[in-house]
């Protein structure tokens, strides 16, 4: 695309292989301390300056003193919005004129969007068929005109590109793209604000554009403060390209943090990971759930899956930051509420709230009656309720239910499973 930049000397030796000199493949680093603090100047005015709190819940159960940069708090929902403004500011008016476009199944494309239409320049978004379609319609609120390709982000990445070249548009890379990069660094000079002793920051990780800025920011100003990038366990994009020390395509796989669900990492944010990313650690699919429900239940913020993933890594001890002040960025909430309302069941399953058991009757009258009465006589709620008389194997005369029950936890449910074996009842514990 025309943002890669690759100065003369690079380009002369790709052309011509053959010469006995040592060919630089991967692009030079770019982005500087002062892109950065150009960035902030040129998208202040327009970007909110996020909160960024300390969480006493969170510190409480993590064994640490944590704040949160909330970044979910921005128009959009999402940090995106800052690299996409500063990429937008720094085009030419000829550019401008003709237009952006970018591919994105969500935060990107609202960012893109929103700002494009505040900037009076005309945004095409390619989005996948199947993206929510809340998503389609929010971008298309900020006045950009969707394009529907593909049965995945690659898919709508090369259709923008293509349409990119064909109708002469800016495109706007989601993440690695130097103002792309420097508008996501800003945050870096705003926590360094308002936790000016911090010890170290935790950041969610896909693509690395996020990460690339903030490291950069944070250690050419305070060197010793630790920057942990934090990946969902099923898409470690990042991981695989530090591993090979050069981007590498991983297979793509479904997860809840679909913000960071990256199948490639970047070229640029891979040299600044290198350069300035102290350890990335990933988070299983159960331990970001319970990092969504977390910020929900004791924070009273709602996080979508990537936003939520820094949080998680910190609940669940990944990186050993024990006694150190720590940012975790919460950087998007923009959540599918069929999507949250599963998590929350899983949650509350993980932390024993929430259990179906598999219990045989007699199929006779007063059965379910005796069944309910040991369930009251220890204070579980019943939610639910399921026969079964032909399947599972059930006995002529007999019948499954199928009962699921709020309760207050595991010594509660072992006290109810207790007392149905001590009257008799065959029942299991359903997983």
């Amino acid at each position: 695309m025309g943002d890669e930049l690759i100065d003369s000397q690079s380009e002369m030796l790709l052309t011509h292989p053959d010469q006995n000199t040592q060919i630089e493949t991967m692009p030079k680093l770019d982005v500087t301390l002062n892109d950065i603090r150009e960035a902030r100047n040129r998208i202040g005015g327009s970007v909110y300056l996020s909160p960024c709190p300390p969480s006493p819940s969170i510190s409480e159960i993590s064994g640490q003193p944590i704040y949160l940069k909330l970044e979910n708090l921005q128009r959009t929902g999402s940090f995106k919005e800052r690299g996409a403004l500063n990429k937008i500011l720094t085009l030419s008016a000829h550019d401008k004129q003709r237009g952006v476009i970018a591919a994105s199944a969500g935060n990107h494309a609202q960012g893109v969007a929103f700002h494009a239409k505040g900037n009076g320049v005309s945004a095409k978004i390619v989005m996948p068929v199947m993206t929510p379609l809340v998503k389609v319609n929010a971008t298309k609120s900020y006045g950009a005109h969707v394009v529907l390709h593909g049965d995945g982000y690659d898919e709508a990445y090369e259709e923008a590109c293509r349409l990119a070249d064909t109708e002469h548009l800016a495109f706007v890379h989601p993440f690695d793209d130097p103002a792309v990069i420097a508008g996501q660094g800003t945050i870096a000079l705003e926590l360094l604000e308002q936790v000016p002793d911090l010890d170290a920051v935790v950041v969610p990780i896909g693509g690395g554009g996020l990460i690339s800025g903030i490291a950069c920011a944070i250690k050419e100003i305070k060197p010793a403060v630790r920057v942990i990038g934090v990946q969902a366990a099923r898409m470690p994009s990042m991981l695989e390209a530090i591993k090979a020390h050069k981007p590498t395509t991983i297979p793509s796989n479904p997860t809840i943090a679909d913000g960071i669900a990256v199948r490639r990492s970047g070229e640029r944010t891979l040299q600044l990971v290198e350069k300035y990313v102290d350890e990335v650690v990933s988070v299983e699919e159960e331990e970001i759930a319970s990092g969504i429900l977390t910020l929900l239940e004791r924070e009273k913020m709602l996080a979508e899956g990537a936003g939520a993933a820094a949080v998680a890594a910190l609940l669940h001890h990944k990186a050993k930051l024990k006694h150190k002040k720590t940012v975790a960025l919460v950087c998007g909430g923009n959540i599918d509420v069929t999507l949250l309302s599963r998590i929350i069941q899983r949650g509350l399953v993980k932390d024993a709230r929430l259990v179906r058991l598999q219990i045989h009757l007699s199929d006779r009258p007063g059965s379910l009656h005796q069944l309910t009465k040991i369930i009251a006589a220890h204070h579980a709620n019943i939610v639910e309720l399921q026969f079964d008389r032909a399947y599972y194997g059930v006995s002529l005369g007999d019948t499954l239910i199928d009962v699921t029950l709020e309760t207050r936890g595991k010594d509660q449910i072992q006290r109810i499973l207790a007392a149905l074996a001590e009257a008799g009842y065959r029942h299991e514990r359903v997983l």
